[in-house]
């Protein structure tokens, strides 16, 4: 499309530019075949270098300066013989008589060749003069203006002030404005509409709001999700790496900074643990959980991802047609891919393992913190380093004291209890046997209790109890728990003498599954439990489906008198997650922890003989016991916690190797046939480009991510800032100066306003690459500013808009369009950061994946907070969001499509989301206009359109709204059961009155209008 335009301009023109008018037709047309690949490379004829392309052979030149006729291609590509015709009809692949005539006069008029635009260094253009001056706000009118003029086209007026309030916010915060924030910008804009639009610019950058506009836009390119992708598709903590992103786009942080933060913060000198954060970029790629897979395979589909993401983002190339063989179409060899590769070929991650960080809730978030708390946190986190240096002469300590107190500790004397009386909260059957266990039967209630009375006999005293649970043919795998894999989550143990409870003041078992503690059980807490799952950290040879005890130690011995001892077992968390068979043991005195004999065994080892796997179990208990770390560390989450901060999660990070990687051309791309006879490759970039400046290391002495992330941003780079600029336009308009956004190469468009995109590019380097100036410069800019009316006048000169005689029309991203039904409904959350979150979604979206997903709608606030924080598996993502053409975050995504479905409008009218949206939407207006009859209706109605469209109804919409409401209201008068349904709760008490209104609501939020930026 945009060849066309270009190619027809230059048509007529007297000089033909290579670039410009020659090389897209030959880079799609003839390159496959006689481009820079020797393998596919037919009858040794090369075109796209000007030496090969003239070089004579046999008498034959590809193609004579001047001398069409005698051109071998212009002999073939006229041909009328099939056979010799070029291209051959099998490549499906037919030039046009315009381009073949452009070919014709190009080689007539010299045939003069140049590097590919992209590759030549960025020219520092000066802003053209124009005639038309009262139109130009800033120089980025003066390109625009000069193109228009050369083809006789006039701008478009500028848009009103409230269609400009509502660009602004859409495309700098992704929130609708308010009817008072529109308003004072309509006062701010009749006043004067330049500083109208710059203040409200300044305002909106530096806002939380803003970063997670464009921190969702950068999301994209670094292929973030919350889950590790294949078929598992596990969770993954990747929240702090955003929370990062939106931070760093608030602060303005230098898209230089930006850059090598995310590619190499971690080799920066002292990196801090931001730094460190944002090299989750790289962290994003897939991970396959699954059992029998290569983790050498899958460790180099990671770094195949970094190479081929880097290129894309920053080079705006595609690299991974270089990844098998030499790029068809780009000189990029395949031995440079690898070379490339090289780079991200020494970091410590291998698949599903790697290097973490602790970030705690807001920590990367927050802007200023008290200087008095942020001492006491520096003065907490000294003791906290102190105690972890000196950490294994405090492990000898206890395990000497550990060791003597269980050899003087008296073992306790255990007695079976045998029950005499037993029952169950909701019924389930209890069968005692010989041995005089309780046995539970499989057919039980989802959660189920037991109480058992048992008798003490002539016991004069009971200082503590043991419970055993066992297996049994009968139960699940063997049990000892009802659960289909044999556990069980015991979440209260309670003992009474008759009817007096008696306080339990320890616990202690021999195993218990990672984070459900025995310790749960007397925490009080029906959300928490003792489970015998095993899992990571689980020492070896421990098993589930066998027996397993734990013990319970009174606060003071008691003396039964004869009494029965009555013991409740609580099942409150799982359901079906029922202990299977137990007994109850009890002794005359406290016993000493239960621990395994392998623990003593190591405890009795010199710690010079002792194994990995002693060592690891000690390191293990002590941490357990280490109560000054503990007490160290839970002063630390104090302190953070005054702060601001929320719960901590480890983040992924990448973290370069001791010792690197040797790195080896992979043949046809297969990491298994590395190509040794080339010998190892180092690190470096095409040859195309001006190689990096490669700083001192102390442990290498090649180029490292460092040095590339570098040279990326680096003047000698001639892409990186027309890539970054030409985005940055994309969003602002729909649509880049180069549209093939994601390929710089060959392969891609030439730009539409080339001298403009070098200006931009120039601007932000010397704005020291501050995003915060360029957005600020492109929508102050008459361009932007423009009506996105329909112009008739256009479709026969520029049907597409490519010289940008009009702004456009953007329908909106799918978080997006949450946002705005949730400002619009008064819904919306303003909270910033943190773990992902569980909107409602439909039922059975994860009936086809191979593991289920928890998917437990959030309730409160977390329930309505914007787009970006919802949870995304890359498995099985959240509906709403596919359905508006969001990526699938397997590989690296620079531009969205946009489609116009008919789920679309099924998913704005009926999800149960927007549903609930809209009825906000009518109580919302049902609050803030008070009273019935048509001066009300019409008053809301007016107010709807301001929260939903930021405008006023016209005259005739205003009729046509009320008369809908009224037919509405009629509706539900004569079916009141069906207004009740869709009023909802907040609306229960009027329920025609609140149907009637959410009835219009989802009308108006079902417009194109709703979802569009104008």
């Amino acid at each position: 499309m945009l060849a066309l335009v270009l190619a027809s301009t230059a048509a007529s023109a007297a000089e033909i530019d290579f670039n410009r008018d020659v090389r897209p037709i030959l880079s799609r047309n003839c390159f496959h075949c006689h481009g820079p690949d020797e393998e596919e490379r037919k009858a040794g004829l090369r075109l796209d270098v000007e030496s090969a392309a003239k070089k004579t052979t046999d008498g034959v030149a590809g193609i004579v300066e001047g001398k069409p006729d005698e051109s071998l291609i212009i002999q073939r590509i006229f041909a009328t013989d099939a056979d010799d015709r070029m291209p051959p009809p099998e490549a499906k692949k037919t030039l046009t008589k315009k381009q073949k005539q452009i070919l014709r006069n190009w080689i007539a008029q010299g045939a003069e060749y140049q590097d590919h635009w992209a590759f030549l260094p960025i020219k520092r253009s000066k802003p053209p003069a124009v005639r038309k001056k009262n139109f130009v706000r800033n120089p980025i009118d003066q390109f625009v203006l000069e193109k228009l003029g050369n083809n006789r086209i006039e701008p478009s007026p500028e848009a009103d002030a409230g269609t400009l309030a509502k660009r602004i916010y859409i495309d700098l915060v992704g929130l609708l404005p308010s009817p008072d924030e529109v308003s004072a910008f309509r006062k701010a804009f009749a006043k004067d509409r330049d500083e109208a639009v710059k203040s409200l610019a300044t305002r909106l950058l530096p806002t939380d709001a803003h970063g997670e506009r464009w921190g969702r836009h950068w999301l994209d390119q670094a292929r973030y999700a919350d889950s590790q992708g294949y078929t598992i598709d596990g969770d993954r903590i990747m929240w702090p790496y955003r929370d990062w992103v939106i931070r760093a786009i608030r602060d303005n942080m230098p898209f230089d900074r930006f850059t090598i933060e995310q590619l190499a913060g971690d080799l920066l000198p002292n990196p801090t643990k931001a730094q460190l954060v944002a090299t989750g970029f790289h962290r994003n790629t897939l991970i396959n959980q699954e059992g029998g897979t290569d983790n050498e395979q899958f460790r180099n589909e990671e770094v195949v991802d970094r190479v081929n993401t880097t290129g894309a983002v920053w080079l705006g190339l595609t690299l991974g047609c270089a990844q098998c063989h030499t790029h068809k179409f780009d000189p990029i060899t395949h031995q440079e891919y690898f070379e490339m590769f090289a780079f991200f070929n020494h970091t410590e991650d291998v698949n599903n393992t790697g290097p973490t960080v602790e970030v705690y809730q807001q920590e990367l978030l927050l802007d200023k913190l008290d200087p008095k708390i942020q001492a006491q946190l520096n003065h907490a986190k000294m003791i906290v380093s102190r105690l972890e240096r000196t950490k294994s002469e405090r492990q000898e300590d206890w395990e000497y004291a550990y060791l003597k107190k269980t050899a003087e500790a008296r073992p306790a004397v255990w007695s079976v209890l045998r029950p005499v009386e037993f029952t169950t909260q909701n019924g389930s059957l209890l069968e005692q046997l010989s041995d005089h266990s309780l046995l539970g039967k499989i057919r039980q209630a989802a959660q189920e209790h037991y109480f058992v009375g048992y008798d003490t006999g002539d016991a004069e005293s009971i200082a503590a109890i043991r419970l055993r649970v066992l297996p049994h043919k009968s139960l699940p795998k063997n049990g000892p728990g009802l659960a289909g894999n044999g556990n069980f989550v015991l979440t209260r143990v309670i003992v009474k003498l008759g009817d007096r409870e008696i306080p339990i003041v320890s616990a202690d078992s021999d195993h218990a599954q990672p984070r459900f503690p025995i310790l749960n059980v007397i925490d009080g807490k029906k959300e928490t439990g003792w489970a015998i799952n095993v899992g990571r950290g689980t020492p070896k040879g421990v098993k589930m489906n066998t027996e397993h005890e734990a013990q319970f130690t009174l606060a003071k011995p008691i003396k039964p008198d004869g009494k029965p001892l009555r013991v409740e077992l609580w099942h409150e968390k799982n359901n079906h997650y029922n202990i299977g068979r137990f007994a109850i043991d009890a002794s005359p005195n406290a016993p000493p922890p239960v621990k395994s004999v392998k623990l003593i065994a190591a405890l009795k080892t010199q710690g010079n003989k002792r194994t990995a796997d002693q060592k690891k179990l000690l390191t293990a208990e002590f941490a357990k016991a280490d109560g000054d770390l503990k007490a160290a560390k839970a002063d630390v989450s104090r302190v953070q916690r005054q702060l601001g901060f929320g719960p901590s999660a480890k983040a992924m990070i990448t973290r370069e190797l001791k010792s690197p990687r040797e790195t080896y051309v992979h043949i046809r791309g297969d990491f298994l046939r590395k190509d040794k006879e080339r010998g190892k490759l180092l690190p470096g970039v095409p040859a195309v480009f001006p190689a990096p400046n490669v700083a001192k290391h102390e442990r290498v002495a090649y180029a490292n991510r460092l040095d590339l992330a570098r040279w990326l941003v680096s003047t000698n780079n001639p892409l990186t800032a027309r890539v970054t600029v030409n985005r940055v336009w994309m969003r602002y308009f729909g649509r880049g100066l180069v549209e093939t956004e994601n390929d710089f190469g060959t392969q891609g468009t030439y730009p539409t306003h080339p001298d403009l995109l070098d200006w931009l590019a120039h601007y932000l380097m010397d704005n020291d690459w501050s995003m915060h100036a360029l957005h600020k410069l492109i929508v102050s800019s008459a361009t932007y500013r423009q009506s996105s009316n329909h112009r008739p006048d256009l479709n026969s000169v520029d049907k597409h808009n490519l010289l940008l005689a009009r702004q456009n029309r953007i329908r909106y991203d799918a978080e997006i369009i949450r946002d705005v039904a949730l400002s619009a409904s008064g819904m919306l959350t303003r909270k910033t950061g943190g773990p992902s979150v569980r909107p409602p979604q439909p039922a059975g979206v994860y009936a086809f994946t191979q593991t289920k997903k928890n998917w437990t709608p959030d309730t409160g606030a977390n329930r309505y907070r914007r787009g970006m924080y919802t949870r995304f598996y890359r498995s099985a993502p959240y509906p709403m969001m596919t359905t508006f053409d969001s990526p699938d975050f397997q590989s690296v995504c620079t531009s969205r499509p946009r489609s116009n479905t008919p789920l679309q409008s099924l998913t704005m009218a009926n999800d149960e989301t927007f549903f609930e949206f809209a009825q906000g939407l009518a109580s919302r207006l049902l609050k803030d206009v008070e009273g019935t009859g048509t001066p009300a209706d019409r008053e809301r109605v007016t107010r709807a359109f301001e929260y939903c469209f930021c405008r006023k109804p016209s005259g005739s919409e205003l009729d046509s709204v009320v008369e809908y409401l009224e037919q509405q209201r009629e509706r539900f008068e004569t079916d009141v059961e069906a207004a009740k349904t869709i009023a909802g709760k907040s609306l229960a008490s009027k329920p025609v009155q609140g149907a009637s209104w959410v009835a219009l609501s989802r009308g108006l939020m079902n417009t194109d209008e709703f979802i569009t930026r104008e």
